[in-house]
């Protein structure tokens, strides 16, 4: 140990009684370390004694950005650097590029002819009305514009010939020269007529007719309103019976096949078009369709939501209106298909107090399950054939159901329907067919026009 060269001999350090105190240090003797063989470790600044200069430099002008160059400026758009788009989902970049920095728009050259703006495209709103005569359409104008009423000149000659007999007695007399118009009744009838034949776009509406009694006249009023509907519309319109207790709704007609809802069912997937489909219905005078119910009460049970759904859609790819006589049992399986498709609603009560009280209670039910919007737009047919009407006071039963629904509608006795037979549309009394007529408009109106 003694002999050890003095390379490996450690490292002298300053004894410690070389180092003065701090009381012996003075700002006249500043201190003096002690020199040592070995190279002596940096100094160490203290944080607190360094220095810092605040220069005060003079403000940059702004540069200014050439026209050309700020046309394509690049906003500066904040990047989110936790932001790590995942390769298996490629992401992309938008930059704006935008041209409101110039400071000011350039000014046309002398002598450059101005452009002048173009002219907004008008929507086509499939009328003239708001146009001058002869007045070009600035869109394609469909075929269906080319109308009588637009093109035919109105004289004496194109003008029709007036509708009530003493008008019609004055036209002829002063051969065709005087043409005193329709009479208030025809202009009435006209009126309802094109109410009723509103246009429908977008497939088929569907028109339940419901109540929780049976006996009411359910059938009845289906078979006044599909009639109604056929005789005024161009469309097609059809009415099925959903009643699973043996409806009786292909008797109001005369029958004209056998076949029923089941045989629909089965024939769905070979019914094309409407040939064959047409060969399952009943026709009557009046153009509205029927499909009967199945005759054995034991099959009747078995059709249930799925049948309906087959049979709907099949009608509303042949019919622009789908009534449904719908059963008693409203808690059925048919029920909860029928209203989910259901534009509008029919109630039907009669004109007894039990009658009334159903009738309301079948809406109670409806709002408490979610239809409280076809609620507030039915339509009440009020029956007032049935028994005890001349008992109440049905000024009273109209005002309960207008504070609930949409409008009531009053359907008169007729021998013809309480016979409960074949109904003849060209037989019944005036006031019946004008009753019918105005159940058929207000639903007409309660349906809407379009739909995607």
């Amino acid at each position: 140990m003694a002999d050890r060269s003095d390379a490996d001999a450690p490292e002298e350090r300053a004894p410690r009684d070389l180092v003065p105190a701090d009381d012996e240090l003075t700002p006249a003797r500043p201190f003096e370390p002690t020199p040592s063989p070995t190279p002596s470790r940096e100094p160490v600044l203290d944080v607190e004694s360094t220095l810092s200069i605040a220069v005060d430099l003079p403000p940059t002008p702004p540069r200014e950005i050439p026209e050309d160059e700020a046309a394509v400026a690049i906003d500066d758009v904040p990047v989110d650097p936790g932001f790590v788009a995942s390769p298996a989902e490629p992401t992309t970049m938008s930059v704006a590029i935008v041209a409101s920095r110039l400071a000011a728009t350039p000014e046309a050259p002398e002598g450059a002819a101005e452009v002048p703006p173009l002219p907004a495209a008008d929507a086509y709103a499939g009328s003239r009305r708001d146009r001058l005569r002869g007045e070009q359409s600035g869109q394609p104008e469909p075929a269906a514009m080319l109308t009588a009423d637009r093109l035919l000149e109105v004289n004496r000659k194109t003008r029709p010939g007036p509708e009530g007999p003493w008008q019609r007695f004055v036209y002829n007399v002063t051969f065709r020269t005087v043409n005193l118009g329709d009479s208030a009744k025809v202009r009435a009838r006209k009126e309802l007529d094109h109410r009723i034949q509103k246009h429908f776009e977008g497939g088929a509406r569907f028109v339940p007719v419901l109540t929780r009694k049976g006996g009411v006249g359910k059938t009845t009023v289906t078979t006044l309103l599909g009639m109604a509907l056929a005789s005024a519309r161009e469309d097609r319109i059809i009415a099925i019976d959903a009643n699973p207790d043996r409806g009786t709704l292909s008797e109001r007609v005369p029958r004209q096949t056998r076949s029923t809802v089941r045989d629909v069912v089965h024939k769905a997937a070979s019914i094309g078009g409407f040939t064959d489909f047409s060969a399952l219905v009943s026709r009557d005078e009046t153009r509205l369709d029927i499909l009967a119910s199945d005759t054995d009460p034991m099959l009747s049970e078995a059709f249930d939501e799925n049948d309906y759904n087959v049979v709907a859609d099949l009608s509303a790819r042949f019919y622009s209106i789908v009534l449904t006589d719908c059963g008693t049992g409203i808690v059925h399986s048919v029920m909860r298909a029928t209203l989910q498709r259901a534009d509008s609603l029919v109630i039907v009560s009669g004109g007894s107090v039990d009658e009334a009280r159903l009738a309301s209670e079948t809406l109670t039910w409806l709002e408490a399950n979610g239809y409280g919007e076809l609620v507030r737009n039915a339509v009440v047919a009020l029956n007032t054939a049935t028994h005890a009407t001349n008992l109440v006071k049905l000024e009273e039963i109209e005002a309960h159901f207008r504070s609930r629904v949409r409008e009531i509608v009053r359907v008169p006795y007729d021998p013809q329907l309480a016979a409960g037979s074949v109904v003849s549309w060209k037989d019944l009394k005036p006031l019946t067919r004008l009753s019918a007529r105005t159940l058929a408009a207000l639903v007409v109106e309660g349906l809407p026009a379009e739909r995607d």
